[in-house]
């Protein structure tokens, strides 16, 4: 049985420009130039990124829903999930090369990137879960309500202080503003694969 997580039980990474509470969500509106990345192929460190987080205990899990309706490059929205500067998990959607792509990024001291083209979810609300199980953070995302989609099994220290919660950023635009609908917290997944 998953539970909603108050926007106010979460603490930023980074201010954004504007945030806006109500009854339909949280409206975030990122800072241009906004981003989380560590040195891989582009050889910068990247720490700007706003991410609200709370504690992610073991065996939990996090769910975040959004409007997906962002359409500059790079732009992107989902999970963030962090130990601490070097070691991260972002998992979401975000434009690449003018099409909306899920993907993840999962930082060890270094950054690496996965993207695969969802363009068919634009418009729609994607949700965003993030598993924490054992010794790894099990991704899955999905649109509406269809069927869990798998992102990403990546390793996750199970003795770590995690925290979570929901991202954005906007490394090459001004006018990103994310409409989050849901912050949620779950157990965490029974197992890795449909039984």
């Amino acid at each position: 049985m998953s539970a909603i997580v108050p926007w106010s039980e979460g603490t930023w990474t980074n201010e954004p420009v504007h945030v806006a509470v109500d009854d339909e969500g949280m409206r975030v509106t990122a800072r241009e130039g906004s981003d989380a990345w560590r040195l891989t192929s582009y050889d910068f460190i990247h720490a700007s990124e706003h991410a609200l987080l709370a504690p992610l205990a073991p065996e939990t899990a996090v769910e975040v829903e959004f409007r997906l309706d962002f359409v500059n490059q790079f732009d992107q929205a989902g999970i963030f999930v962090r130990i601490d500067d070097r070691f991260w998990i972002k998992a979401g959607v975000e434009v690449s090369d003018g099409e909306s792509s899920l993907g993840a990024v999962v930082t060890r001291g270094a950054s690496d990137w996965s993207l695969r083209p969802v363009g068919e979810w634009d418009g729609h609300l994607v949700t965003v879960r993030g598993s924490r199980s054992g010794n790894a953070l099990t991704v899955r995302a999905r649109v509406e309500d269809e069927p869990w989609q798998l992102v990403r099994v990546a390793p996750l220290d199970p003795d770590a202080e995690v925290t979570a919660g929901p991202f954005c950023c906007a490394p090459l635009s001004a006018d990103l503003t994310v409409h989050f609908t849901s912050w949620r917290r779950a157990p965490a997944d029974a197992s890795l694969h449909p039984e």
